[in-house]
């Protein structure tokens, strides 16, 4: 088991209390304006991050504020880098002038669950986010295809989620996709962090209970035994 693990969760999308949740995470997943957030909110979070010494990241999402980033989509692979490439781009911008910097990449939402399987739509989003480091599902696509491509590939775990048996995330349309007790969601992260392919648990920001659900995961991952803090 693991000595380290990051915390991270979903920043800057207008539906929790950003503050509040960065003076408890490690690493904030922030939302680039594709599914959420503008450039002032990006500030926002970036400059407390900084100086919480949050480690800052770019949550890029297909173009579907409409659908939160939660909606399937087939965009061409050059449109879809161009898209992820702009939202790394503008988030560099804000987060350099708050005083930290970019350190990692993660899709959000249909993307993410896409590029588990989908080659193509994975190379993209890998294409668009230069040579940052990525977040996602082991045993995901875009995890193998980084790690081949010499980037440092990132395992997450969802203790606020549901797997299927073969360790994919159980579509928030079916029973059982999301979980809300935040005393079984600490217990999750626990059962997580001592897989040694994760380096990262992730509380879902737009979640009602986010915050408290996030500092019980932190408190209990520290009675475990483990030290709570960035990977980077």
């Amino acid at each position: 088991m693991g000595a380290v693990v990051d915390l991270n969760a979903d920043l800057g999308e207008g539906v929790t209390d950003d503050p509040a949740l960065l003076a408890v995470v490690t690493s904030a997943n922030v939302a680039c304006g594709f599914h959420a957030g503008d450039a002032r909110v990006m500030a926002a979070v970036c400059g407390q991050a900084a100086e919480l010494g949050v480690v800052v990241g770019a949550q890029v999402s297909y173009a579907d504020r409409e659908g939160f980033g939660r909606r399937a989509m087939d965009p061409p692979a050059e449109l879809l880098t161009s898209w992820v490439l702009e939202q790394v781009e503008v988030l560099t911008e804000i987060a350099r002038a708050a005083g930290t910097s970019v350190e990692y990449v993660k899709a959000h939402g249909a993307l993410y669950n896409r590029i588990v399987d989908d080659e193509e739509q994975a190379r993209a989003v890998l294409a668009g986010s230069g040579s940052l480091p990525v977040l996602g599902l082991p045993g995901s696509s875009v995890l193998a295809l980084a790690a081949a491509a010499g980037r440092l590939a990132v395992g997450e775990g969802f203790p606020d989620r549901g797997y299927t048996a073969d360790g994919r995330l159980v579509p928030r349309s079916q029973p059982g996709a999301l979980v809300t007790d935040p005393d079984e969601i600490a217990a999750n992260a626990v059962a997580l962090a001592a897989r040694d392919e994760i380096r990262t648990v992730c509380v879902h920001g737009d979640s009602p209970g986010a915050v408290a659900a996030a500092g019980a995961v932190r408190d209990a991952l520290q009675a475990a035994g483990y030290a709570v803090r960035g990977w980077v």
